[in-house]
């Protein structure tokens, strides 16, 4: 971006002359499952805008809790729809900046090939010692699949197989590195391209768990911060939502 400035010669000829301008930074609260897309998103957003996006990635819940605390966040992407709308009920939001940026989808996966079938039958089957996931109190994802476990009738004979990570970030960590055979992730997690890129998945059903639509705000503390603005309607784009649908997600 740029602006022009004036300046006047020794001869009294006034010559304009093109500057870049200053460029500003946003600070951004992200759930954990958006980090792949964020990253990309935020990259196209500072190659074409000139300004900085200073992402941090947690659990939805914690952001909560840090924000209403003051945390120095301007925008909020949310793993659900509930703590943005929560957040506008208490008028920490610029009013009339929500909305979904996202609707995202649950997979149980497995670092293994081979190892989850495509109809999750090895829930039933069992075999393994450690399920993974999200912290259902803090993270919409973790919620998701106790929702589907429990409308499968598996909750109580998988329950005592968990191993809970603070976000969904964390959860993927146990499953990649072999702590917990499988668990439940986000599609993102292991979706590029519209593909899984490894290991062996089954993509849980849609009527197993509520619709996780995925929210975003401007905080209040990013109302007079124009690059909040700027990066928000970057992200109703066609060129974030084409990483985004990469990615698993819908709208």
């Amino acid at each position: 971006m740029k602006r022009v400035f004036a300046k006047l010669l020794s001869g009294g000829a006034l010559v304009l002359a093109p500057v870049l301008a200053q460029a500003a930074e946003v600070q951004v609260a992200v759930a954990a499952n958006f980090t792949a897309p964020m990253q990309k998103i935020a990259a196209e957003f500072e190659k074409a805008s000139g300004h900085r996006v200073l992402l941090s990635y947690g659990a939805t819940g914690k952001f909560y809790a840090q924000i209403i605390n003051g945390a120095p966040f301007e925008v909020f992407l949310a793993a659900d729809d509930r703590t943005p709308a929560r957040l506008e009920s208490e008028g920490r939001i610029v009013p009339g900046s929500r909305f979904t940026y996202a609707i995202g989808k649950l997979v149980l996966w497995s670092a293994r090939e081979g190892y989850v079938d495509p109809q999750g039958e090895i829930l039933r089957r069992g075999g393994f010692r450690h399920v993974a996931i999200a912290s259902p109190k803090t993270a919409p994802y973790g919620a998701a699949a106790i929702e589907a476990l429990t409308r499968l009738g598996l909750l109580d004979a998988v329950q005592p197989k968990f191993v809970t990570g603070e976000n969904i970030s964390q959860t993927y960590q146990f499953i990649f590195t072999g702590n917990a055979e499988l668990g439940f992730v986000a599609l993102s997690q292991v979706m590029e391209e519209g593909r899984v890129t490894g290991g062996s998945a089954w993509l849980v059903p849609t009527d197993l768990y509520p619709e996780i639509r995925q929210d975003a705000v401007i905080l209040s503390r990013g109302a007079r911060n124009p690059v909040a603005v700027e990066l928000v309607e970057f992200l109703k784009g066609e060129k974030a939502r084409a990483i985004i649908r990469a990615y698993g997600y819908e709208f």
